[in-house]
C-alpha cells in the first residue's frame, strides 16, 4: 500500500492487513494489478465483499482497478466463483483502467511496462512517480529483464520480489545471484519482498534462515516494514534498524 489510497495486487492476506494496521478497505482507491497469479489477486472477492456489506455500504467510494485487459475478465471470474450472486452491483461500481500509463488523483502518475515470467499471467511491473519528486519501481513477479531492470536504473528505489534460492531450476524469478547482478549494475537502492528464507522466530524452519550476502544497498523486507519519502530520499523502517539512501 502506499500514501494509505493505493495497492500494488490483492493477496489473500490483503483485507486481514489492512485489518492489523486498523485501516478501512472503503478509503482504498486503486488497485493496480501486476499479474494474475492467485497470491497476488484471489483477495480482491474479500475486499469488494467487505465493501459491499462493512465499510461502504451505500457504495459511495468508487474503486479503480488498473491492469491489463485480461485482468478484468479474469477478476470478475474469481468474484462470480467466490461469491456468486453477491457481488455483480459492486462490480458494477468498479472503474477498470487497462491504460499503460496514468495519473492518480493524488498526483501518482504510473506506467505498467512487460516483465518476464509466463505469458498465460499477463506479467507486468510499473513505476510510479509523484509530483512531488517521489518515485519507485514495483517488479510483480519477474525473472530478469531489460525492461524491469531499465525501469529500476532511472527510479530511486526499486521493491524487487526474490523468489527462489539460486539452486531452484527456475528463470521466472529473481534469485540471490541475479539480484546480486543488478545490485553491482546499478545503484539504485533494493528492498526484496517475496522472499524464501523463514523469519527468525521460534518455528521449525520451512526451507532456509541464512539470509545470503548481497551489496549494502540492497534491503530484505518483513512484514511491517515501511518505506518512507523524504526530499532527501527513502527510508526502509523496521523493528531492527533503519537505513536510508539520497
Amino acid at each position: 500500500m502506499f500514501d494509505e489510497q493505493h495497492i500494488i495486487d490483492a493477496p489473500p492476506t490483503a483485507l486481514i492487513g489492512m485489518r492489523r494496521i486498523g485501516y478501512s478497505p472503503a478509503h482504498l482507491r486503486t488497485v493496480f494489478v501486476t499479474h494474475v497469479h492467485g497470491d497476488h489477486v484471489f483477495g480482491f472477492p474479500f475486499l469488494l465483499l467487505e465493501r459491499k456489506y462493512i465499510s461502504d455500504r451505500e457504495q459511495l467510494q468508487p474503486l479503480r482497478v488498473v491492469g491489463s485487459p485480461i485482468v478484468k475478465e479474469r477478476l470478475t471470474q474469481l468474484c462470480q466463483l467466490a461469491f456468486p450472486g453477491s457481488l455483480e452491483s459492486i462490480l458494477e461500481t468498479v472503474v477498470w483502467d487497462e491504460r499503460d500509463v496514468g495519473t492518480t488523483d493524488d498526483g501518482w502518475t504510473w506506467e505498467r511496462f512487460e516483465v518476464h515470467h509466463e505469458d498465460a499471467v499477463d506479467p507486468h511491473g510499473y513505476r510510479f512517480e509523484h509530483q512531488s519528486g517521489a518515485n519507485f519501481v514495483h517488479s510483480g513477479d519477474s525473472g530478469p529483464c531489460d525492461a524491469l531492470h531499465e525501469a529500476i536504473e532511472r527510479s530511486s528505489i526499486a521493491v524487487l520480489e526474490m523468489g527462489f534460492p539460486d539452486w531452484v531450476p527456475s528463470t521466472h524469478h529473481h534469485k540471490p545471484k541475479d539480484v546480486e547482478a543488478l545490485a553491482l549494475r546499478c545503484s539504485t537502492p533494493l528492498a526484496i519482498t517475496h522472499t524464501f528464507i523463514d523469519e527468525d522466530t521460534k518455528f521449525e524452519t520451512t526451507l532456509t534462515k541464512e539470509v545470503p550476502e548481497l551489496p549494502a544497498h540492497v534491503t530484505q523486507l518483513s512484514d511491517g516494514d515501511s518505506i518512507v519519502w523524504k526530499t532527501d530520499g527513502w527510508t526502509i523502517k523496521n523493528s531492527f534498524d533503519q537505513f536510508s539512501w539520497p
